[in-house]
């Protein structure tokens, strides 16, 4: 999973006063550079450089501004990426496969390369994940097809040796830090041999069948928080960086409203050449969302039967397919574990961790399912302290 940013900070309404908080820099270089960089970036991209404000955080060294377009027509968001710690290139590299997919992404306006900054421009302040309806799984079909549209698009345009490959031993790193950095260093746990043995037997089941699927471009955190929501002229107010007062559900109602919402895509820069059901997993299995599951059944069979219509390589039979994505969900939850559990010991985060019951949900739901990860569902009821789930296994095997 790559890093994922926390949910975006609105930008004000129209004619309110911006009282920012100030923007720290743990090194007073730093500061002096971006400084530098920005005035003369505002001189040449006409910005407002005497306000500047938190866009977002990141679970990454990256962080986010929004600063007004000196017009008031807008605003823009700069990319603050110290260059010891981020490569930006990736990100302009994948930036470039979504705009000639058709998607909408950050334009890249202006990069200082060897200082890591960028001035990009504004998807927006709120996300997919912000203006859904919990309540009223039905009510989001419409967000969700969208996302589902985007999704086929940007697997349409895949072709091998651009991007880097989701190749077997990029899939064991990430499964590595289940152990090491959630059950060790958080659960304060050491596996003994066997259970050692038994956590190795399973990843090496779940890398095979996960390789078992065709390649395409894989963007790697594709789900709500990571898809922001703006509207299309003429729906969009003219209040700067607003929505309707009474929000994106409401305007999804109204007479033609739906198709004025449009989904841009974000967090890409960690994309990979890797298997077809790893977004699909990633967009139903949200890290910070849950459905029921005849709600994810919906909208993966959507996926399922688009991405057939556009000729990309998923199994005719839907069965086949749902069992491969809820696999490659697994591995997906296993490595989110691990990483949320590093943020919070390694760099200090610890609202990542509030999730982790989600995942160990996942996880046991779907180890309970399949024969071959019985042993799996044993050994996480065994680190949770958990009871053994008693059920049928649907035969699934």
């Amino acid at each position: 999973m790559s890093p994922t940013a926390s949910p975006s900070i609105p930008a004000p309404p129209s004619g309110q006063a911006v009282t920012p908080a100030p923007i720290l820099w743990a090194d007073p270089a730093r500061e002096v550079a971006f400084q530098a960089w920005l005035a003369a970036t505002a001189t040449a991209h006409g910005l407002d450089a005497g306000i500047v404000r938190a866009a977002s955080a990141d679970a990454s060294f990256r962080r986010y501004f929004r600063v007004d377009r000196a017009d008031g027509t807008g605003h823009r968001i700069i990319m603050d990426a110290p260059p010891d710690k981020e490569n930006c290139q990736p990100f302009v590299q994948v930036a470039g496969l979504l705009q000639a997919a058709g998607l909408r992404v950050p334009e890249i306006l202006a990069w200082d390369e060897p200082q890591g900054f960028m001035l990009l421009s504004d998807l927006g302040a709120q996300t997919m994940l912000d203006v859904l309806d919990r309540d009223r799984p039905q009510a989001n079909l419409g967000l969700y097809q969208q996302a589902v549209d985007i999704l086929v698009d940007w697997q349409r345009a895949s072709r091998p040796g651009v991007l880097p490959a989701y190749d077997e031993a990029l899939l064991q790193r990430e499964l590595a830090l289940f152990p090491e950095w959630y059950v060790q260093r958080h659960r304060g746990i050491t596996l003994d041999d066997q259970q050692q043995a038994t956590l190795q037997a399973t990843f090496q089941t779940l890398v095979a069948h996960n390789l078992a699927a065709p390649s395409v471009y894989v963007h790697r955190d594709f789900m709500p928080r990571n898809l922001m929501v703006s509207y299309a002229a003429p729906t969009l107010p003219a209040a700067r960086g607003s929505l309707p007062p009474e929000g994106v559900r409401s305007a999804l109602g109204r007479p033609g409203g739906g198709t004025d919402v449009r989904l841009g895509v974000l967090d890409f820069q960690d994309a990979v050449y890797g298997p077809i059901t790893y977004d699909i997993a990633s967009l139903m299995r949200d890290a910070f969302l849950s459905w029921e599951e005849d709600f994810v059944l919906d909208i993966t069979v959507r996926y399922w039967q688009a991405a057939r219509k556009a000729g990309l390589p998923v199994h005719e039979d839907f069965g086949d397919f749902y069992r491969a994505v809820e696999w490659m969900g697994l591995q997906r939850h296993l490595k989110v574990a691990g990483i949320f559990a590093r943020i919070t010991l390694r760099d200090g985060k610890p609202k990542y961790l509030a999730d982790t019951p989600r995942f160990i949900h996942y996880i046991r739901t779907t180890a309970s399912r399949y024969r071959e990860l019985a042993p799996l569902l044993r050994l996480v009821d065994q680190i949770e302290g958990t009871t053994p789930q008693v059920g049928f296994a649907y035969g699934r095997v």
